[in-house]
């Protein structure tokens, strides 16, 4: 398979080093503590390709939500296919495969811990932020079982909730991030992961002494099937922000509430900035919509009522995976042809600009 989507955590990673090498690349991986599924080592592989001394960075990301990886890996292999060829002398670009390497083989969006790293990068210096209407509905969300009848008791009250509140607002009391239910979705943890970690030991060396850093951080799961919309974490009058948009023309802003994506406490691209503040940062999402939002949600529920029993291969286990990678990842090849071609035309842009800054 030279394109598309791969079935496995290992064999994307297996595909990403071949490429990377045949491309001349600098690589290290960094080894996971853990095992994957089929009990094979979990790394976060880190390409290189560029001089050391550029004063621009392109940063590709992929798996910060461990199964959106089949679809980041896959557009990173692309991106070695189909870019790696013309890159300027001033332009090095560094691409993370599987920030979340652990989340990628098991076939789930959080992490070892059950934490989704985009709440993670909170300041664990202070209280984690409250979301106190979430523990109104926590139980619905992940009930103790996960059998038909319960399913559908569940689903009908969070409907009547979402028709009392309203959509929007469901989504942001579910997505926001919370603190206070381990086994819950959206669990931002109660302190720093190892991929939080690993990213802030790294960072300085994935930037060398660039001035300027774009960073594409590549999801799936939000929006339109196929349409790959800009985020940005910052509000409109960020200078990150409108450097976007001078880029790309439709960057939308998540604090702004012009997302499909809810404002969200603890993103790893927010955190960003405070760990390099002398450098000029244009940090977005890239996120590519699949099926229906409440699909998506439904998906989440039964993966973490599967682990919140604390067997990962009880009865149903493969079926609840094979829920959740439908959701996160489309195997029609028009929908990665689509996928390609904005990713396509995101890359080119931020190359263009990184290597001419107006």
């Amino acid at each position: 398979m030279t394109g598309g989507l791969t079935d496995t955590y290992e064999v994307s990673r297996r595909r990403f080093l071949d490429a990377a090498e045949s491309a001349g690349a600098d690589v290290a991986s960094h080894a996971h503590p853990l095992r994957g599924l089929d009990d094979e080592e979990l790394a976060i592989d880190v390409a290189t390709l560029g001089s050391p001394d550029a004063p621009s960075v392109l940063l590709i990301v992929s798996g910060t939500h461990g199964v959106e990886g089949f679809t980041g890996s896959a557009l990173q292999h692309h991106w070695f296919e189909h870019h790696a060829a013309g890159l300027s002398d001033g332009l090095r670009t560094v691409l993370v495969h599987a920030l979340n390497p652990h989340g990628f083989s098991w076939v789930r969006r959080v992490n070892e811990d059950n934490v989704d790293l985009n709440r993670n990068f909170v300041d664990w210096s202070q209280p984690p932020p409250a979301n106190e209407d979430y523990g109104g509905i926590a139980q619905l969300l992940v009930p103790d079982a996960w059998d038909d009848d319960t399913q559908q008791a569940t689903t009908v009250q969070l409907l009547a909730y979402a028709d009392e509140v309203g959509f929007p607002r469901l989504q942001e009391v579910v997505s926001a991030g919370q603190y206070t239910h381990p086994t819950g979705v959206f669990y931002g943890g109660a302190g720093p992961t190892w991929s939080h970690r690993w990213l802030v030991e790294h960072l300085d060396a994935l930037l060398g002494g660039a001035d300027r850093l774009c960073i594409l951080d590549l999801h799936t799961g939000l929006g339109p099937w196929g349409h790959g919309e800009l985020i940005s974490h910052e509000g409109g009058d960020a200078a990150g922000y409108r450097r976007g948009t001078a880029w790309w023309g439709d960057v939308r802003s998540m604090r702004d509430g012009e997302s499909v994506s809810a404002p969200i406490d603890g993103d790893w691209l927010g955190a960003v900035e405070s760990m390099c503040p002398d450098t000029d940062i244009t940090a977005v999402a890239l996120e590519f919509g699949t099926v229906d939002a409440v699909t998506v949600l439904q998906s989440l529920r039964a993966d973490a009522v599967l682990h919140a029993t604390g067997d990962p291969f009880a009865d149903g286990a493969v079926q609840v995976r094979a829920q959740v990678r439908a959701a996160f990842a489309d195997d029609d090849p028009a929908w990665f042809d689509a996928v390609a071609t904005r990713f396509d035309d995101v890359v080119a842009a931020a190359m263009t600009h990184l290597i001419d800054p107006v």
